[in-house]
């Protein structure tokens, strides 16, 4: 039977050390600050804008909301985006998604500052991944990172293989894993046989977006399985990973809910306090 890695824990002692980090900044004059843009009234983005303002303010981080009607023009967002970009005050900017149809999401993202995208998907960010230069880098990838280490996994020298090559998680987890000297291999909705991939893992990382898709017939004995995974079924969500089956054969297993998501917005908020790093002396 697998033991937990407990999300909800690590995001416990990890919003003490953004705590600490906080008060020194504040320390050395700067009030760390969060802007929130939001298009419309989408209410998903609305819960999830408040959900971020209760976790930024508990951590003493300043945080703004700005609500722009569902029919802005783009040069509207685009403009408020500009004014964020310079205002030294403001250290991360970010935008709540899905935008209105007619707005480009593209050109919206790419138009946040590198050093204050805390969603860490602008272009010049994607490169630093790919690169390995220090930038700000997506929330979710970082988590499966995050809760493998604090649970004390080594991953160097390990084969971890990735099930899912999407943008906000598969492919940036690709290379920020990499970094810990990992093996990668990354499987997706065109690999033939599945299974025979996932039972030569050390680590499997599941962030395709299909329910319960992993299976306990396809995990290695003593294998470690991590579930970047959300999806909604009847009854509640669950993850990428058939968590009752599977918890039967790894040695370690995150939760969902619970796990990997449990960690994300408290990483957004780190990035907040990194871009104030990256934006060096320009920030006050």
């Amino acid at each position: 039977m697998a033991q937990l890695l407990d999300g909800k824990e690590i995001s416990k002692v990890l919003k003490e050390e953004i705590k600490e980090e906080v008060k020194g900044w504040k320390e050395q004059g700067i009030n760390p600050k969060l802007a929130v843009v939001l298009v419309g009234d989408d209410p998903a983005s609305v819960v999830y804008a408040k959900s971020k303002q209760k976790v930024s303010e508990g951590l003493g981080i300043d945080f703004e909301l700005f609500v722009l009607a569902a029919d802005s023009a783009e040069e509207e967002i685009l403009s408020l985006i500009d004014s964020l970009n310079t205002n030294t005050a403001v250290h991360g900017i970010m935008i709540e998604l899905p935008l209105p149809k007619h707005i480009s999401k593209e050109r919206v993202m790419a138009a946040v500052r590198p050093d204050k995208d805390v969603d860490g998907v602008h272009p010049i960010n994607r490169g630093y991944i790919l690169s390995g230069e220090e930038g700000l880098f997506p929330a979710t990838p970082q988590s499966c990172i995050e809760i493998l280490l604090r649970s004390g996994v080594e991953i160097a020298g390990k084969h971890v293989v990735i099930l899912g090559r999407g943008e906000t998680v598969g492919k940036p987890l690709v290379f920020l894993i990499l970094k810990h000297n990992a093996t990668v291999t990354i499987c997706h909705s065109k690999t033939p046989d599945l299974g025979a991939f996932t039972r030569q893992a050390d680590i499997v990382i599941a962030a395709v977006g299909k329910a319960k898709l992993l299976k306990k017939d396809m995990v290695k004995p003593g294998a470690v399985v991590v579930d970047a995974g959300i999806n909604e079924i009847p009854g509640g969500i669950c993850g990428d990973v058939d968590f009752d089956e599977v918890k039967e054969v790894a040695s370690l297993i995150s939760p969902v809910p619970g796990g990997v998501g449990s960690l994300t917005t408290a990483l957004v908020m780190r990035n907040v306090l990194k871009g104030i790093a990256l934006q060096g002396k320009e920030a006050k």
